[in-house]
């Protein structure tokens, strides 16, 4: 009978690998609790799939140390409901009425979804707003989820305040023909948490390996 084992176990590496960017093979197999040989093998099996890829760093005068992660390939794994439709379609009405007007219709293709975010989410505290957002997300192809920050002074100045993480882009294919798109947002989720302040800590476009968004609650005046 076949184990079904390494498939499950390159299916972890895979997704470990997406949420903490890259790692070594030591805090993959300590991380998912399997033989530093066995997540060897796994790797070496994915690298040869072309799903990871790896950088070669050197610490002290020991060997040379492998660090692993997604290739875009591996990426492409992950739910993404692009639609080559869709690209086909904005490239038409590119060469049809101007980049500009594109530009428009996708502003207000953005603005609806706003105002749908902002209707589903609804009342009520920010936690619940938020974890009802995430959700909404998730349904859309996103690898997200959320939770909440401590009061620092710095980057929480005050709370409540919470993280948003995404570790996919559910339109990666759109936003390569057409980057306005990733900007929208930020302002997508203001919109839809009207009484909260929303800034970007993290950007997949800027090479990072996931989207973050900072909620905070405005202060009452």
């Amino acid at each position: 009978m076949t184990s079904l084992q390494p498939i499950s176990t390159k299916d972890d590496i895979l997704q470990f690998l997406l949420k903490r960017g890259e790692a070594s093979a030591q805090t993959l197999a300590e991380s998912l609790g399997v033989s530093a040989q066995a997540i060897r093998r796994h790797l070496k099996d994915l690298t040869a799939e072309a799903l990871i890829e790896h950088r070669t760093v050197q610490t002290g005068m020991g060997r040379p140390n492998h660090l692993y992660q997604l290739s875009r390939k591996g990426r492409d794994r992950f739910p993404a409901q692009y639609d080559n439709f869709a690209i086909s379609l904005l490239d038409t009405l590119a060469d049809t009425v101007g980049q500009d007007q594109v530009q428009t219709i996708l502003q207000k293709q953005w603005e609806r979804k706003a105002d749908e975010y902002r209707r589903k989410v609804g009342e009520g505290p920010i936690e619940e707003r938020v974890e009802r957002l995430v959700k909404l997300r998730k349904a859309e192809g996103y690898m997200a989820e959320w939770h909440a920050v401590e009061p620092d002074g710095e980057i929480c100045a005050t709370g409540p305040c919470y993280m948003i993480t995404e570790y996919n882009c559910a339109i990666s294919h759109i936003a390569e023909n057409f980057p306005s798109v990733c900007g929208h947002e930020l302002e997508m989720f203001q919109r839809a948490l009207p009484d909260c302040a929303v800034q970007r800590t993290h950007w997949l476009v800027e090479g990072e390996h996931r989207c973050g968004y900072l909620v905070q609650a405005e202060a009452i005046s």
